[in-house]
């Protein structure tokens, strides 16, 4: 099976691509300045197209990989001052009366 998310970020890839079009433009008696620009529009679109690509592997990998963090109500909590927490965000039975 085609591995496409490693195709479509590749730089050898789109440069076949490109490489073929221009060719073909010039095959078809297109002009050496109409090949010219559209490879540069390839080249430019798949710098878009791994870009995006890449971002969304990344934030794919920071999701995967995130904390749920589920903040403390303090609200209903009543500290003894003479036993104070034993550190930031760590209590006990005895913290709460």
């Amino acid at each position: 099976m085609i591995d496409w998310k490693s195709k479509l970020t590749s730089r050898k890839f789109w440069a076949a691509i490109a490489q073929f079009i221009s060719m073909l433009i010039i095959a078809l008696h297109g002009s050496q300045e109409t090949a010219t620009q559209v490879t540069a529009l390839i080249m430019a679109g798949a710098a878009v197209v791994a870009y995006i690509i890449g971002e969304g592997l990344a934030d794919a990998a920071g999701a995967a990989n995130a904390v749920n963090y589920v903040p403390y109500d303090d609200d209903d909590a009543e500290y003894d001052a003479d036993d104070p927490p034993d550190s930031i965000g760590e209590r006990d039975e005895d913290d709460l009366k």
